[in-house]
């Protein structure tokens, strides 16, 4: 498998996660209640840059930055940034090298999807 491999069964993993395969299903379920509970629009604003918009509550604040660290430590391809425009709205921007953009495709098509859901 290539190093920009997306699993089946819906799983956006690459092979370059260091995540161990046994932890992942558990991430995966974590990113899916995150975008089920938190996002309130997906933007793509290029080809490498995803921008969603969040649930301004503090707890989804937390819930996010404690999600991205991790995911940061195990996929460090992937650029995570938080902001707070306003005191009720907060955005998370994912940024990923050309490399990897057919894994920021897989992650948009997972939010979009499980917040569809919803």
């Amino acid at each position: 498998m290539s190093d920009h491999h997306i699993t089946t069964g819906g799983s956006w993993v690459p092979d370059a996660c260091t995540l161990p395969t046994a932890e992942r299903p558990l991430r995966l379920t974590e990113f899916d209640q995150f975008f089920a509970e938190a996002v309130r629009g997906i933007d793509r604003l290029s080809a490498q840059h995803l921008r969603l918009q969040l649930d301004g509550a503090e707890q989804v604040e937390d819930t996010a930055r404690n999600l991205t660290a991790r995911e940061s430590s195990c996929c460090p391809f992937f650029a995570f940034d938080i902001a707070r425009p306003g005191p009720d709205s907060l955005m998370l921007d994912v940024r990923v090298p050309a490399a990897h953009v057919d894994v920021l495709d897989a992650l948009a098509e997972r939010a979009m999807s499980v917040r569809v859901q919803r």
